[in-house]
């Protein structure tokens, strides 16, 4: 896997049939180990143990329904109210960060309505306040903080 541009964390691997599992420290259970797992692990820590994100607040690959068609967000962060706060999309490290990525994030959020969306391929990160209809996201110099 991608030696990413985020801290190192320690994962908790193993093998089963032939695949590689890690541990999901939200879900808590093993998840196939895909680059784009790798990617969501590292940022879950990131944002975790690095911004003091509040774990018990992520929702990890939530269902949601957008033109009747069934998606799923890679992390959902809720504030303290139980609102959606922040939406983040995760890309494997070699997938370079496209206006595709931000049309995915910006369409899943018109469902969500979450306060911020952040793209990340582990490499570079992005993080917008969402837009208003009519209006453009703002993108931010840093991830805000955690109310």
């Amino acid at each position: 896997m991608h030696k990413l541009n985020l801290p190192e964390i320690q994962p908790t691997l193993k093998k089963e049939e032939g695949k590689v599992l890690i541990f999901d420290i939200i879900r808590k259970k093993y998840i196939v180990l895909t680059p784009e797992e790798w990617v969501r692990q590292h940022f879950i820590h990131y944002l975790i143990h690095e911004l003091k994100y509040p774990r018990s607040l992520f929702r990890i690959e939530s269902s949601l329904t957008y033109n009747k068609l069934q998606k799923r967000s890679d992390i959902l962060i809720f504030d303290r109210n139980g609102k959606p706060w922040m939406l983040v999309e995760c890309k494997s490290a070699d997938i370079r960060l496209s206006q595709n990525a931000f049309n995915q994030v910006a369409v899943y959020n018109m469902t969500v309505n979450a306060k911020y969306v952040a793209v990340t391929n582990g490499m570079i990160h992005f993080c917008c306040e969402a837009s208003k209809a009519g209006e453009a996201a703002t993108f931010l110099e840093s991830f805000p903080e955690f109310d």
